[in-house]
């Protein structure tokens, strides 16, 4: 964590109670390991592995079963969806568990377009927008 902070000292995304975001960025720039160590204890989902991109693929609802069987101290953090552009029908869940119950969401990925080209809910206006851009030289120096 040390280590990270030191380097993108920048970058930071902070969200009220009951607030949601994406994090847009290109491949590598760290997104997956600044919301590891920003929200350690957050419930998470990486789509990046393959059985629960099988899974949720097949069966979005899965998120708001799983979701719903947590207790509310794991609830009342931001639920990190990672790679979310790989599964554009989980937004309909993300919004409705946004509207019904309350949850916040941090949904991470590395391209807004391919869920734009899917159809995908953006949420509309429920979710802030955040963006990580590639090491810049000062940041390096430092």
């Amino acid at each position: 964590m040390e280590y990270y902070e030191q380097i993108r000292k920048d970058f930071t995304l902070e969200l009220p109670k009951n607030q949601s975001a994406f994090l847009w960025g290109p491949r590598k720039t760290g997104k997956t390991t600044y919301l590891k160590s920003r929200f350690p204890f957050s419930i998470r989902y990486d789509f990046l592995e393959t059985d629960l991109f099988l899974e949720f693929s097949k069966k979005p609802s899965l998120s708001r079963e799983q979701l719903m069987a947590k207790d509310e101290k794991a609830l009342s953090r931001p639920i990190i969806l990672d790679e979310v552009q790989k599964i554009p029908q989980i937004m309909d869940e993300v919004h409705c568990l946004i509207e019904n119950q309350g949850l916040s969401f941090i949904l991470c990925g590395s391209s807004a377009r391919k869920l734009k080209r899917g159809g995908a809910n953006l949420l509309g206006g429920r979710a802030w927008r955040y963006e990580m851009f590639p090491l810049v030289t000062p940041e390096l120096m430092e």
